[in-house]
């Protein structure tokens, strides 16, 4: 599914990206088997197929708990945005368009207000 959205950029680009920024984020975070979703809008996230609660420390100031879920969603939002300022302006759309795709979806999830001040 990813390697159909993203081609060759999922596992050279985006999934690294996705992987640092939740490691920057959640400092105790060591890996996890992460699940892929595919939304209704065209849009994509991965998160950590987890029951667990990630402390999280975001470079705007915010400080917090966020459920495996939130964290992969938070992950993929900086991802796309950092990437979308690629030189490749192909990929760069790319990464911009799941941004705002993701961000639509992100505003009707139960958790959004804690999304929204770790992006904010």
């Amino acid at each position: 599914m990813s390697l159909n959205i993203f081609g060759v950029h999922f596992p050279v680009n985006i999934e690294p990206a996705i992987y640092q920024f939740t490691g920057n984020m959640a400092p105790k975070y060591n890996g996890a088997y992460w699940e892929f979703y595919s939304l209704s809008n065209g849009g994509f996230y991965m998160a950590p197929s987890s029951d667990k609660h990630y402390l999280v420390n975001c470079d705007n100031g915010f400080e917090g708990k966020l459920t495996a879920d939130v964290i992969g969603i938070t992950a993929c939002l900086y991802a796309y945005s950092h990437l979308s300022f690629s030189s490749n302006a192909v990929f760069a759309e790319m990464c911009a368009n799941h941004y705002h795709w993701l961000r639509e979806y992100m505003l009707e999830h139960v958790e959004a207000s804690a999304i929204l001040s770790a992006i904010d």
